[in-house]
C-alpha cells in the first residue's frame, strides 16, 4: 500500500495512459510564459567588453540590473541568425 503524498495519485492501468479526468481543459494559453523552466547552465567566466557596449547595455535594464542577461540574448540571438543563413 502506498504511503504518503503519492497515495492518491492516478495509477496507470495498461493502455490507457494518464488518468486526467479531473484536469480541466486549458484552452487559453495567453498569459502562460515561454522558457519558464528552463534553467542553461551557466559558466562563469571573464569577459572583456568595450566600456561603451556594457554601457549600453546597463542603460536598457532599469537600475543597471539585468545586462548580463540581455548580452547573453544578444549573443543567443546572433548565434540563431548566424545558423539560419549556413543552413
Amino acid at each position: 500500500m502506498k504511503d504518503g503524498p503519492m497515495k492518491n495519485r492516478p495509477t496507470r492501468s495498461a493502455g490507457s495512459g494518464h488518468d486526467t479526468a479531473d484536469m480541466p481543459e486549458i484552452r487559453d494559453w495567453s498569459g502562460a510564459k515561454r522558457g519558464l523552466f528552463y534553467r542553461p547552465i551557466k559558466r562563469q567566466l571573464t569577459l572583456r567588453l568595450d566600456a561603451d557596449v556594457v554601457a549600453w547595455f546597463r542603460g536598457q535594464a532599469k537600475d543597471g540590473s539585468g545586462y548580463q542577461t540581455r548580452i547573453n540574448r544578444a549573443l543567443r540571438d546572433h548565434i540563431a541568425k548566424r545558423r539560419r543563413k549556413s543552413a
